[in-house]
Formats: C-alpha cells, structure tokens, sequence
C-alpha cells in the first residue's frame, strides 16, 4: 500500500469484499463513482457496483503510485483478476470532500 493515502481511499482499495461492507466509511452519502461507461450514485448504488465487480472479476488492488492535480487525488492500481490482459494498470480519480471520497472515476 502506498504510504500517506487519505484514510478513506485506503479503506476502498482494502475493500476487495463480496459484500461490499465498508464503503460507507469512505464514501459521501451522496458520492458517485464512473466506471466501465455508467455512473452509480449514492452508497447503495456504489455499494452494489463494488460486490458486482469483485463477484464478477475477483480481483484485487495494488496501489502504485499517487498523485495529485486540479483539487483530485489520482491513484494507479494493478489490478489483477478474472479478466483478459490481467493484471492491468487502472487510473482512479478521487474527488474528496472533506476526509471522505465525494467522486471516483475508474479509467484504464
């Protein structure tokens, strides 16, 4: 794990669970993520977006290297996991509010 990452993101990319439990501890109630083409708002929504992707890939971060610019907090993760080309490189990008993930947009 990369040292010094705000506590809240360190909780999502420790957070590789099926159920998805703990995501309310770092993200905003009315936080959203941007993945794969498609936005989920709200806990809930990002909750069920995070189980499905693990269900669905089994994969697992390994955060690489940390950045920041225009206000975000960028992270590069191997991802390694059910499918093709894994392990593969992911760019995230976290809008913070406060010491909790307001926004997140996964890119590879």
């Amino acid at each position: 794990m990369i040292p010094n990452l705000p506590k809240s993101i360190e909780i999502y990319f420790t957070n590789d669970r099926a159920d998805a439990e703990g995501l309310e501890l770092c993200f905003t109630e009315n936080a959203f993520v941007k993945d794969d083409g498609h936005t989920h708002t709200g806990i809930a929504a990002i909750k069920a977006w995070k189980a499905d992707v693990v269900k669905k890939y089994a994969n697992t971060s390994e955060p690489l290297r940390l950045e920041e610019s225009h206000g975000k907090i960028i992270v590069t993760s191997r991802e390694t996991g059910n499918f093709p080309g894994s392990p593969i490189e992911f760019r995230y990008t976290f809008g913070m509010e406060g010491d909790k993930i307001a926004s997140l947009e996964v890119q590879v």
